[in-house]
């Protein structure tokens, strides 16, 4: 007798044979204010509050080619959403990589004013304050503006952390 093949609703919900990849699972996308240190994966819409550059530097040997001789302009972007805000480093080669992936041309994509998916972003801590970061293998999308008002009073990046080791005994 002849095996019965796995049927579709199976494979997608990870049951299928090993040759078979599992269907992708939906965004959940979370707020500001939940966001707590040393998490990852996170996916928001937020809007963009302000856009400001802290480290521009030219390339060390320019007339070597390579990504590595490219201008590293990082900025530092305020961005919330109706329950907080919180701070973002960029570097905007990323930015503008992504710009041509998605054929904007070379547009600003964290201009203040912009509404931005960020998705599979984590939190890295810098100075003992929460930093928001899309890196290599996160994506930020512009899309179309949102309604809600940003809560600019619940700064998260202002809150101040301290790691404490714990001696077990």
């Amino acid at each position: 007798m002849a095996a019965k093949a796995p049927s579709l609703e199976a494979q997608q919900q990870g049951g299928g044979s090993a040759g078979t990849k599992p269907g992708l699972r939906k965004p959940v996308f979370v707020k500001v204010d939940s966001l707590k240190p040393g998490t990852t994966g996170h996916t928001l819409v937020v809007k963009v509050l302000e856009s400001t550059t802290v480290l521009s530097k030219k390339p060390r040997n320019p007339t070597f080619r390579g990504a590595q001789n490219q201008n590293t302009r990082i900025a530092e972007c305020l961005i919330g959403d109706e329950t907080g805000t919180i701070l973002t480093a960029r570097n905007d080669q990323v930015l503008i990589a992504r710009a041509y992936e998605l054929e904007l041309g070379l547009v600003e994509m964290m201009k203040p004013g912009n509404t931005v998916i960020l998705r599979n972003a984590k939190i890295d801590m810098f100075k003992g304050s929460m930093r928001l970061a899309v890196d290599k293998w996160g994506r930020v999308e512009v899309t179309e503006p949102a309604e809600f008002v940003v809560k600019e009073e619940n700064n998260l990046s202002l809150l101040e952390y301290e790691l404490v080791n714990v001696e077990e005994s």
